[in-house]
C-alpha cells in the first residue's frame, strides 16, 4: 500500500533534508552535523537522571554512553542497551537523545546509549567490537547502576537494529551476557539489494535503495565481509538459543522483506518472536512520532512488547 496520507507531507520533508549518495561531494561529516543540528530542535521527554560516561572499548579506546534513567519507583530496573541507526555512518548520542528517553520511560528501564565507532573511519567491524563491548560492560555494571543484571536487553532502530541482532547472536555463541530480550526496529539483516522490498521501494520510503549501497559502502567496502553474519545476521546458519525478539518492519522500506525474514528464521529456530508490520509508514519513522499519529502509536507498541517482556522476567 502507499504512504498512510498523513505521512506523505512528513515523508517529503526527510527527503528533502537527507543527502543525494551520487553526490560527488557528498562527506558523511556534513551530513552528521545536519542530522545533530536537527535533532536538537525535537521535544525531549524529561528522565529522573542523566549520566555521560566513558567506558573501556575493545580496542583500547573509549566508548562514550549515555545512560537514562526512569522516574519510576523500586530498584534494580531492567537494563536496555540501545544502538541508534544511521546506516552505520551517521547518528550519534545527540540524534538519539530523545528515543533514549522516551524508551527509558515507556520500558521502565534504565537506557544505555551507545556512540559506537563509525564508518568510514572506522569499517566493519569496530561499531560491532563497540557495541559488544558496551553490553559486556552494562552485564558488569548493572547492579552500580541499580539494573537488574537478569533483565538485561538489548535495542536498536535499522543500523542500530543490526548491531542488536549481531550482539545477541555473538552473546549466544560466546557465553556472553545472558540477554532477556532484543527489540529490533527497522533492522539491517542482510546486504540482498534484490529482495520484493527493495524492488518495490521507491523515493515515497524516504530510505531508498541508493542509501543503503552508500552506507553498506562506507561500512563495508569489501563485498566478501557482508556475508559474515557478523555484517549480516541473517546469514547465521543457526539461530537457536537466541533471546526473545520483537523485529518492526515498515512497509514503505526496503529493508521490510530482510526484516521480517529474520524474524521468521527466528521462530523457525524455536525463539520466541512477534513481528509488528507497520502498515503505509517510511523507514525512520522513529523519529516522528511528535508529528506523525501511527507513528507514535507504532513505537508505543514496540515500547509496550519490550516493557512486558521485562516485566515478565522480573
Amino acid at each position: 500500500m502507499p504512504l498512510h496520507p498523513d505521512a506523505e507531507p512528513i515523508a517529503a520533508l526527510l527527503r528533502e533534508a537527507l543527502p543525494k549518495p551520487g553526490a560527488a561531494t557528498l562527506e558523511p561529516e556534513e551530513v552528521r552535523a545536519a542530522l545533530r543540528a536537527g535533532a536538537a530542535d525535537r521535544p525531549r521527554q524529561e528522565v529522573k537522571r542523566v549520566e555521560d560516561l566513558r567506558i573501556p572499548g575493545p580496542a583500547g579506546n573509549e566508548i562514550p554512553v549515555r545512560i537514562y534513567w526512569p522516574d519510576v519507583p523500586g530498584a534494580a530496573l531492567p537494563v536496555v542497551v540501545y544502538f541508534h541507526g544511521g546506516g552505520w555512518v551517521l547518528g550519534d548520542l545527540e540524534t538519539h537523545d530523545g528515543a533514549a528517553r522516551a524508551l527509558a520511560n515507556a520500558a521502565a528501564a534504565i537506557v544505555i546509549s551507545v556512540d559506537y565507532r563509525l564508518a568510514p573511519e572506522h569499517r566493519f567491524p569496530a561499531a560491532v567490537e563497540d557495541a559488544y563491548a558496551a553490553t559486556q560492560w552494562a552485564a558488569e555494571h548493572a547492579a552500580e547502576l541499580d539494573g537488574d543484571p537478569s533483565r538485561l536487553a538489548v535495542a536498536g532502530d535499522s543500523a542500530g537494529g543490526n548491531l542488536a541482532a549481531v550482539v545477541a547472536q555473538l552473546a549466544a555463541r560466546d557465553s556472553g551476557p545472558d540477554l532477556a530480550f532484543q527489540l529490533l526496529i527497522y533492522p539491517v539483516t542482510d546486504h540482498d539489494f534484490s529482495t520484493e522490498s527493495y524492488l518495490d521501494s521507491a523515493d515515497d520510503c524516504v530510505l531508498t535503495a541508493e542509501h543503503m549501497v552508500w552506507f553498506w559502502d562506507h561500512y563495508a567496502p569489501d563485498v566478501a565481509d557482508r556475508d559474515d553474519p557478523v555484517a549480516s545476521p541473517l546469514r547465521a546458519p543457526d539461530l537457536a538459543g537466541l533471546p526473545p525478539a520483537h523485529v518492526v518492519v515498515a512497509e514503505r522500506d526496503p529493508l521490510c522483506s530482510e526484516g521480517l525474514r529474520y524474524a521468521q528464521r527466528l521462530r523457525q529456530a524455536g525463539v520466541p518472536t512477534t513481528a509488528q508490520h507497520c502498515p503505509g509508514l517510511f523507514h525512520g519513522f522513529l523519529g516522528a512520532v511528535d508529528a506523525l499519529e501511527p507513528a507514535a502509536a507504532a513505537v508505543d507498541a514496540a515500547h509496550r512488547a519490550l516493557a512486558d517482556a521485562l516485566a515478565e522476567r522480573g
